[in-house]
């Protein structure tokens, strides 16, 4: 099954309402400035205290909150919007939004989190609700946090864990687009300064405890900033191989060997974001170019290895679904 269906959506709310409000295990990213700092998640994090940790639960928030729009008669939606009037309100917004005041909290999160939580944003302003209204004082933070720290990145973060500077710019960019033409701008600046004269990338992937494909992050990208033959020239020279299907790391599924061990089984999620990446290349390039039909046929091999997988195991299961649903969309 390579396709969202009704059935698909279910499961994936179910199993993220199970969790978005599970306070523990839960790891915090989280400076003490002091004793007085030893307190419980919820207290710095009112909404994105599930989840393990405060981004899977921002995007599995992400998550619901689509399904929900998606497949309004599913019968998981009542539940979904009634934990979102409980949860995505001012007040609880207003403690979020003030831990980013606290010392040392420049680099919470930076960039996977501050992405995740735009994309949240623009997905509530979607919906009839009051939710992106309550959200939107925590989103401007965040873009003004990348208004910030984006011009004095000098060099790209190409890595395939939350570091990854590309996936961020390309949810900051859909958040961007209709909202922030000076954050669109600078995106586009940045990834054409860091990638344009990228050439035959060899890609030494995966590490051994990656969920993003650095390569194709960055193509996915620059198909967001480049447009037409200009992209389609570019990704000629970044892969040129491509439609043979080398280099071959790019076109094999990941081995995940042990799926209870939290990092090992991020290379479930290196599966089904290069799903989403390879679907997402294939139409930015178009049906015509050689690389479409390879890039379809390797985004269905990645997605049978993992799909399965997406439940099973508290380490994959408090996130893995929402790489899923980017891949089935």
């Amino acid at each position: 099954m390579t396709e969202l269906t009704a059935a698909i959506a279910s499961q994936f709310a179910s199993t993220t309402l199970g969790h978005i409000g599970k306070p523990f295990p839960y790891k915090m990213d989280l400076v003490l400035n002091g004793p007085e700092d030893a307190r419980l998640p919820s207290a710095f994090h009112p909404i994105f205290h599930g989840s393990f940790d405060w981004h899977s639960c921002v995007h599995g928030w992400w998550q619901i909150m689509r399904l929900a729009r998606l497949f309004p008669d599913m019968a998981e939606a009542a539940d979904i919007y009634a934990r979102a009037d409980a949860m995505l309100v001012p007040e609880k917004v207003a403690v979020e939004r003030a831990f980013l005041d606290r010392p040392l909290s420049a680099g919470f999160e930076r960039p996977y989190g501050w992405a995740w939580l735009l994309a949240l944003h623009a997905e509530l302003e979607r919906h009839d609700g009051p939710w992106a209204a309550a959200l939107e004082p925590l989103a401007l933070a965040f873009a003004a946090r990348f208004h910030d720290f984006l011009p004095k990145l000098t060099y790209p973060l190409r890595v395939g864990t939350h570091f990854n500077i590309s996936f961020a710019l390309v949810l900051a960019g859909e958040w961007a687009e209709k909202r922030d033409p000076a954050l669109t701008a600078l995106i586009a600046q940045k990834a054409r300064g860091w990638f344009a004269q990228d050439r035959d990338c060899q890609a030494w992937e995966p590490g051994g405890d990656e969920f993003l494909s650095s390569a194709l992050t960055e193509a996915l990208l620059m198909s967001r900033v480049l447009h037409g033959s200009e992209f389609a020239d570019w990704f000629d020279g970044f892969l040129p191989a491509a439609a043979q299907g080398r280099p071959a790391s790019l076109f094999t599924p990941a081995i995940v060997s042990d799926r209870s061990d939290g990092k090992i089984a991020h290379l479930d999620g290196l599966n089904l974001s290069r799903a989403w990446c390879w679907r997402a290349i294939a139409a930015a390039l178009g049906p015509e170019h050689p690389v479409a039909q390879p890039a379809e046929q390797t985004a269905r091999q990645h997605l049978e290895a993992s799909l399965p997988h997406v439940t099973g195991d508290y380490m994959g299961e408090h996130w893995l679904a929402t790489f899923a649903l980017l891949a089935l969309e």
